[in-house]
């Protein structure tokens, strides 16, 4: 296939779904939802925190979609994450956000041309920034953030971003990336070897986190597949490496229903492929910790999270 034929549009002037008008802020009134179970999750996360364990918050990308980033972005300034994961869509909505203030086009009606993610200045810059990224032996996330401060005129809205305030804030914004599913991929400027090249160094990054779980906390929102199966081999990683990770907590949060996530169910059960379920909830705590399952929609998860943290960890850091 001859990429350098692919037809680019302008992304500027082009209807989103989602904006900045619709991201929500800390502050405003949220659910009473806060069942026994995440009341401990959250106590435990004070503990992780007071004693200077990590906690990582792993996310698919419609946590961005839902308009939260500046909730993520509160998280981390007031000291309950120490480092953020998602993968190559987080990262694109995010960048998106931040240069055009929306994003998240109408995919339906795009794919019928074969125009949809065929938008020249998001799929360019950030195959440029990869590249720089690469050629500067860093990280996917860093260099998205360094991009941004290159060319400040481009990003009017870093002040919502979740990766570039990562950056400035000194914690991990890393990025799992799988080849060919991400609309950066379908650029004639795509640059796999820079994609993967800063692609593994933040896995690296997100290993090095992962190794010092012990006593932290390990949180996933809405990422299926790319998160839970990043976070077993991490996981992996560390222990033959010798970390002490036993002592660890985890919980998934998402919109399917597992009923009871200890039971043992096989192969003619459909839970029994959904990812999260082993390798978030039950096979990291084999050992020790505790692992839990919430459904609930992401608009209720992390504006709970935070409110009921700021109450029980005002003064903790």
């Amino acid at each position: 296939m001859d990429f350098s034929r692919i037809r680019m549009n302008s992304a500027r002037g082009r209807v989103n779904l989602v904006t900045r008008e619709n991201l929500m802020t800390p502050g405003e009134a949220v659910s009473d939802w806060n069942p026994p179970e995440f009341a401990e999750l959250t106590a435990r996360i004070q503990k992780a925190r007071a004693n200077g364990r990590p906690v990582i918050l792993s996310m698919g990308a419609h946590v961005i979609k839902n308009g939260l980033s500046r909730y993520l972005i509160a998280l981390m300034k007031d000291g309950f994450v120490t480092h953020i994961a998602s993968n190559g869509a987080g990262s694109i909505h995010d960048f998106e956000l931040c240069w055009l203030g929306g994003t998240s086009e109408d995919v339906p009606t795009a794919l019928e041309d074969g125009s949809f993610g065929m938008w020249e200045e998001t799929c360019s810059w950030m195959n440029e920034a990869l590249k720089e990224g690469a050629d500067a032996g860093i990280g996917y996330g860093e260099a998205l953030a360094r991009y941004m401060d290159k060319y400040p005129e481009r990003f009017p809205y870093t002040a919502d971003c979740v990766l570039y305030q990562a950056y400035k804030l000194g914690i991990s914004a890393t990025y799992h990336i799988a080849l060919g599913t991400d609309i950066i991929h379908q650029s004639p400027n795509a640059d796999f070897g820079a994609i993967g090249q800063t692609g593994g160094v933040d896995f690296h990054t997100f290993c090095e986190s992962v190794s010092k779980l012990d006593g932290g906390v390990f949180l996933n929102f809405g990422s299926s597949v790319i998160g839970p199966e990043v976070f077993l081999k991490a996981l992996s990683v560390a222990r033959n490496l010798g970390y002490p990770t036993y002592d660890i907590t985890t919980a998934n949060f998402d919109l399917v229903a597992l009923g009871d996530t200890r039971a043992n169910i096989g192969g003619d059960n459909p839970l029994y492929y959904y990812r999260p379920r082993k390798n978030i909830v039950n096979r990291p705590t084999s050992r020790g910790g505790a692992g839990w399952h919430f459904t609930v929609d992401h608009k209720v998860s992390v504006p709970c999270l935070y409110a009921r943290l700021t109450e029980v960890c005002v003064g903790y850091f």
